[in-house]
């Protein structure tokens, strides 16, 4: 499973990709307006850091609109994912967009059904928002199964499932069980997986002998 970092702190971003382990970002218009930057300067600095899928959402609600918004966002760079929202015009915006061999990030998937429209449509990703379902008491999770039984009943689905709206890193063990290809998440989320209290303490345990044996490596 490919882990994206959800954020457009450049600062951020820029450290957590240091690590080697981010294979992508992901963004959105409250994250854009968080970092206080013009969305365009964003996502071409975000680009010069990760080399893998940027996605840039646009923020029309038409179809036509929102053709000409990723027409301009995919003149930033090859790299750029464009990111629509799981509407009718969303849709065709995908179908046409993917035939034009952008790779497209169908997003706000609240239904295994609207998963199926978007595979249909040719969306490299479709993003099905776990946290959100589980914020009104549904299974979030069983989203995230529901599309994956549905995409490996079909060997022509080539459409990835990235397991958006990570609230813990529970969410991404979970994720990665079931089998979702992508998991997107924010940078404190990221770092919870890596940190853990038995780690911190045998790390102080072995540093205290070693310091006993006034050996040194170097």
């Amino acid at each position: 499973m490919n882990f994206f970092l959800d954020s457009a702190d450049i600062r951020e971003i820029r450290d957590l990709a240091d690590s080697g382990l981010i294979s992508g970002v992901t963004t959105n218009p409250s994250l854009i307006t968080k970092s206080g930057q013009e969305i365009k300067k964003v996502i071409a600095e975000i680009c010069s850091i990760v080399e893998g899928p940027i996605s840039a959402e646009v923020t029309a609600t038409t179809y036509p609109e929102m053709m000409q918004e990723a027409a301009v966002l995919t003149q930033i760079s090859e790299q750029v994912t464009i990111k629509v929202p799981l509407t009718f015009d969303g849709l065709k915006a995908c179908k046409t967009l993917s035939d034009q061999g952008t790779m497209v990030n169908v997003t706000l998937c609240f239904s295994a059904t609207q998963a199926l429209l978007a595979a249909r449509a040719g969306a490299a990703f479709i993003s099905p928002f776990l946290g959100r379902l589980d914020d009104i008491s549904m299974d979030g999770l069983q989203l995230i199964r529901d599309i994956r039984l549905i995409y490996d009943n079909y060997p022509e689905i080539e459409t990835a499932i990235l397991a958006a709206s990570v609230r813990h890193p529970y969410h991404v063990l979970e994720v990665a069980k079931i089998g979702a290809d992508v998991v997107t998440l924010p940078g404190k989320t990221f770092r919870q997986l890596y940190n853990h209290p038995l780690t911190d303490q045998g790390l102080e345990a072995f540093l205290k002998d070693w310091k006993t044996t006034g050996q040194t490596i170097l």
